[in-house]
């Protein structure tokens, strides 16, 4: 088991210098005890008391990062096994894999159309993460396609190829990014691990068992890699998510360091039917796969997942939300409707999107909330008559519209009575309940002025 907190702070120079970024030594040793701070930080330490606080101070999934051009795709540093328990930090990667064995052309249109997609959701633009490539044949074959892939949109890359020789020449066309190697088997780990250290990449390691998984990575590490990706080699979905389950309970309740790396799964590898790779796509976000690789893009296939993953990857102690303040859709004028809501962000994007698509000019005010739903935030105190009152008054509401008339959600109607005794002078409307009937009460809102 790891140092707690106290035996760390015991081992540190005990300076508060807070050249590690931290207030104080006891602050920086409890991150470490948390597995959230890297020992590197403190100039100080000693060397032994670094040899003592390195493997009690490292994260129990080791970080690995690919990259190319600017972007990051980063799996590991997790500390927890469920959300709810803190939070997960760095989500899956998702991939689209492509064959070396395709035309050239068509390759090219999916990997264009890939990157090319892009979708907003609750403010925040999702895509894709990279792509894969995957040797068929030859080395030169191999080589043209990475670079025909790159050259279409330089992203972060899997390389897979069975042959050691083959990846090589797939790395020599993907010089300048930070691939993942992927490929490597009990029997040819040595070539690629070679191949990972010239060339400072992460590599992956496939085996059928844990233990075989465990012996091949403490053999890889002391070869001189660091950063690994575990494929457990099982290729069904029921075995999948045992494999992917006992390695993360393994690396964070047991502290087993030979399996505290990230895992890479193969949808389309665990079943034929479409729907069925989706639930194993599925499967893997949720349940601790680091990079998904698929084999087909298909924007109807991947918003879910894109939702689904960030919905999963976000802090549940910490609603998304958006700014306070007050919104123009459709450029309202001073006769446009009044609404109010709270800045929880799915909120928010409802009621502006159905008034945004009604096509009639509003004013949406955004209360601060604390990123709370309407009914949630009003049974917390936290949506009330004064809160709203304030709202007005501090985008001065008044100097914006000629009308005096202001439209809450029709879940908090009990507020009714209060807002008019906080705004004098102001007219209270019950809105509807629901978002999606907005547009038809705008409409009328608007035939009765």
């Amino acid at each position: 088991m790891g140092l707690s907190g106290i035996q760390i702070y015991k081992l540190l120079p005990q300076t508060n210098c807070k050249e590690c970024g931290f207030p104080t030594c006891l602050a920086f040793a409890m991150k470490l005890a948390a597995k959230q701070a890297n020992l590197d930080k403190c100039p100080y330490v000693s060397d032994e008391a670094r040899a003592k606080l390195a493997e009690s101070s490292a994260p129990p999934v080791r970080l690995v990062t690919i990259s190319a051009d600017g972007r990051e795709v980063k799996s590991g540093n997790e500390i927890v096994l469920f959300r709810h328990e803190k939070t997960f930090y760095n989500p899956p990667g998702i991939f689209i894999r492509v064959y070396d064995d395709e035309p050239l052309d068509e390759i090219k249109a999916t990997v264009a159309e890939a990157a090319a997609y892009s979708v907003e959701y609750v403010g925040m633009d999702m895509t894709i993460d990279g792509f894969a490539v995957q040797a068929t044949g030859d080395g030169a074959t191999f080589a043209e396609t990475v670079k025909a892939v790159l050259e279409t949109a330089k992203w972060p890359t899997i390389l897979i190829a069975e042959d050691p020789e083959v990846m090589a020449a797939g790395l020599e066309a993907a010089a300048d990014i930070r691939p993942l190697i992927c490929g490597a088997t009990g029997e040819t780990w040595e070539a690629f691990a070679a191949l990972a250290k010239e060339h400072d990449a992460p590599m992956t390691i496939r085996a059928a068992t844990l233990g075989e998984l465990a012996d091949l990575t403490e053999k890889i590490k002391g070869a001189g890699v660091e950063e690994i990706v575990l494929d457990p080699g099982v290729r069904d979905i029921k075995s999948s998510l045992t494999m992917n389950t006992l390695i993360r309970r393994m690396a964070l309740k047991k502290n087993f360091r030979a399996l505290g790396y990230p895992i890479i799964n193969f949808p389309d590898e665990c079943a034929d039917d479409e729907g069925m790779v989706v639930v194993a796509a599925t499967q893997a976000i949720a349940k601790y796969g680091g990079f998904v690789v698929l084999d087909r893009f298909s924007p109807a296939t991947i918003y879910p997942l894109l939702v689904l993953r960030t919905n999963i990857f976000t802090d549940p102690q910490k609603p998304i939300q958006v700014l306070p303040g007050v919104y123009e859709i459709n450029e309202p004028t001073p006769d446009s409707p009044l609404m109010v809501t709270t800045n929880f962000s799915i909120t928010y994007f409802s009621v502006a999107n159905e008034v945004d698509g009604s096509g009639i000019p509003g004013w949406l005010l955004v209360a601060d909330a604390e990123g709370m739903s309407v009914l949630t935030a009003w049974a917390a105190g936290k949506f009330d008559a004064e809160r709203i009152a304030k709202s007005v008054k501090s985008v001065d509401m008044e100097s914006k519209v000629n009308h005096r008339k202001l439209i809450i959600p029709g879940h908090v109607s009990v507020l009714l009575g209060e807002l008019e005794e906080e705004l004098p002078g102001w007219e209270i409307m019950v809105g509807p309940r629901e978002a999606v009937d907005l547009p038809a009460y705008l409409k009328l809102w608007q035939e009765k002025k």
